[in-house]
């Protein structure tokens, strides 16, 4: 077999990945001559950080047997045969008929990194105000409220680590998704400057 056997994407082979981050400062009320409208509900800024990225590979592997069992220091992968009609559910990520074990001593046909796991789009916003204390010093309190996964939707752990998506053939969970990010999260502060 050699190195051909291990030959295919690499672990942090991601196809497409998207960031980026943006400053608004929010106009209204800003200038207001109303003193009061002006300090409550004037001078806010938004902040964010949008990523987003398509799934990395993912290895199926097998539980036990197989050559690692003959051969140290060898891992094995399952028989591959058909086409896969991937769910993309968290019971089946992957179609999990198209694997079978190889005949024992042998290695078997299933690609390096084969299959793909999820991918992930999360954005996280902040939004802050600074209330000035004293104009001469720039003494002030800055009120921030951030918020990560603003959205709340479900972000399924894909990379084939631990919480991940099970991918050793003879698990019980193979195939099934196993962990997800955080869900939304958010934090206020409060920071004075003097």
């Amino acid at each position: 077999m050699g190195w051909k056997y291990d030959f295919g994407p690499s672990n942090y082979d991601l196809r497409h990945v998207f960031f980026t981050n943006f400053v608004y400062d929010i106009p209204l009320l800003k200038n207001s001559p109303n003193r009061g409208l002006k300090t409550v509900l004037g001078g806010w800024e938004i902040s964010g950080i949008v990523a987003a990225q398509s799934g990395a590979p993912l290895n199926i592997g097998l539980s036990g047997g197989g050559v690692s069992s003959i051969v140290p220091n060898t891992s094995n992968r399952p028989d591959v045969s058909g086409n896969a009609k991937d769910p993309h559910t968290v019971g089946e990520w992957f179609d999990t008929s198209i694997f079978s074990t190889p005949t024992g001593g042998t290695f078997g046909n299933t690609p390096r990194n084969f299959v793909r796991g999820p991918g992930r789009d999360n954005w996280s916003l902040s939004l802050f105000k600074n209330f000035m204390l004293n104009q001469e010093r720039g003494s002030n309190i800055q009120f921030r409220a951030e918020f990560f996964n603003v959205w709340n939707h479900t972000q399924f752990i894909g990379n084939g680590q631990l919480n991940g998506i099970s991918t050793n053939l003879g698990a019980s969970d193979f195939g099934k998704v196993t962990g997800a990010y955080d869900p939304r999260t958010i934090q206020l502060a409060l920071k004075i400057s003097y």
